[in-house]
């Protein structure tokens, strides 16, 4: 089967397709048939050593299709079941052996790229907005990259619970992307101050919660946007890894509260997983969640996929798809 490998960590040029035998499952795992391919930014960091992992691998944690065998100590699926998966690294590849317990199905009102573009996007929005900060009727929230894969669906999540979205955005065009999914208010970085701004749009009273992918660049006049026991939550470093920082300066700013959120810890349990995934799904079909599918790459063009998403100039999710 083609897969796309990582021998040395480094730039896309490391993502490498090759002919590899197929995965043999064991017991508890089932091999999936993929129909589609979730990129997100922990491909990156997998791909460039920061997370590391054993050499060589394939890369992507995000997948879903057809289970096409089960191992003997699986139980709850069965061969021909149309499953979506999220934490298992190797999903760049036309099959992949993946745990039972991190496998969820697909309701039939899901298309295979609908649910690729639900799993890790659509439950890290879920378990931000519902766990790390739970968003209460009017709380005001910072978003940062709001016209993105994750900040797409914040905004339409901040709208479900009656809260306050403001987003920061690079250009007009994704301005008026993040306007169309109900970001109430939006700040073109590249243009203004986003602190200044957000300081002008809550009378200098703060936000409740920023919610911040981005990192290095953002992580200081974020803090400063924040009311008092406001949380910063940095669930991501696409501009770098945020520099040391002195935790008194959390009490002088107004006892803040900081929080580096993960995926797989919100996900520890299978029941976690099912109860997170069922709602996202949910939101999905019952339209109040509307996914955006914006960029497709056949499963041979990983680099180009990559090199598209560490630009920024990407809105909303990008695919990989084994088989046109």
């Amino acid at each position: 089967m083609l897969a796309i490998r990582v021998h040395n960590p480094g730039g896309v040029e490391s993502l490498m397709l090759e002919n590899i035998p197929e995965p043999v499952i064991n017991e508890n795992e089932v091999l999936v048939d993929l129909k589609a391919i979730g990129v997100n930014y922990i491909d990156v960091y997998y791909r460039t050593g920061l997370y590391p992992a054993p050499l060589p691998f394939t890369d992507g944690m995000e997948g879903c299709g057809i289970i096409s065998a089960v191992g003997n100590g699986v139980k709850g699926f069965k061969v021909g079941d149309r499953v979506a998966y999220v934490g298992v690294l190797g999903a760049y590849a036309e099959k992949a052996a993946v745990p039972a317990e991190k496998v969820v199905k697909i309701p039939d009102e899901l298309s295979f790229k609908e649910a690729a573009s639900a799993m890790v996007q659509g439950i890290t929005a879920q378990y931000l907005t519902t766990s790390t900060y739970s968003l209460k009727k009017d709380d005001t929230c910072l978003i940062h990259a709001a016209a993105g894969g994750v900040g797409l669906l914040l905004c339409q999540i901040t709208q479900l619970k009656g809260a306050i979205s403001i987003g920061t955005v690079s250009s007009e065009e994704k301005a008026k992307l993040a306007q169309k999914v109900g970001c109430q208010h939006v700040i073109i970085y590249t243009k203004e101050s986003f602190l200044k701004r957000v300081q002008g749009i809550t009378q200098a009273k703060g936000v409740q919660v920023v919610y911040d992918s981005v990192g290095k660049t953002t992580f200081a006049d974020s803090l400063d946007c924040l009311a008092p026991r406001g949380f910063m939550v940095l669930f991501g470093q696409s501009s770098g890894v945020v520099t040391p920082f002195d935790l008194s300066q959390l009490a002088v700013k107004g006892s803040l509260f900081i929080t580096r959120p993960g995926l797989n810890s919100y996900i520890a349990t299978r029941e976690e997983l099912l109860s997170r995934s069922a709602e996202v799904f949910s939101w999905i079909i019952s339209k109040r969640m509307k996914l955006n599918i914006n960029h497709e790459f056949p499963l041979a063009q990983a680099a180009q996929a990559h090199r598209a998403l560490e630009s920024r100039q990407t809105t909303g999710k990008i695919l990989l798809i084994p088989h046109e």
